[in-house]
């Protein structure tokens, strides 16, 4: 059985709450990556993509260096723990139509699980491919 522990990215960058909408997008472009955990210390507060930047904040008219983080992000994060199977973890980005799920220990970041990740283990290589075929799918209709 593979875990998540197994697989995640341990070095995770993450923005704090009151950090601005254009800081959140110059990090995901400098890190190439479209979302990041929003993080009080190393406790988990939401999560904030590129898709939130554009929809809540630049289609809405509003000053991207003016709105904060914590007005745009998604709240209710779908995180599992480094001791959940590489299988559930794929299930549940299937699932939540999620590519990114935070790792959290004791209340804390400690990783992060990208669907590219699961790619890397070769008997997960299918569910993972199906899982993205799966968000793929919902995000088209």
């Amino acid at each position: 059985m593979t875990l998540v522990r197994d697989c995640m990215t341990k070095d995770v960058q993450v923005c704090a709450p009151h950090d601005t909408a254009t800081s959140a997008a110059k990090m995901m472009r400098d890190i190439n990556c479209g979302s990041l955990p929003v993080c009080e210390g190393k406790k988990i507060m939401g999560m904030i993509t590129d898709r939130d930047i554009v929809l809540k904040c630049v289609a809405a008219g509003k000053d991207p260096d003016s709105v904060h983080c914590h007005d745009c992000m998604t709240k209710d994060v779908i995180t599992c723990s480094p001791d959940t199977d590489a299988h559930e973890c794929a299930r549940l980005m299937a699932d939540h139509q999620i590519r990114r799920i935070p790792v959290v220990e004791n209340g804390e970041i400690v990783g992060i699980c990208a669907i590219g990740d699961l790619a890397t283990i070769n008997i997960h290589i299918n569910e993972a491919g199906e899982a993205l075929s799966e968000i793929s799918e919902q995000q088209l209709h």
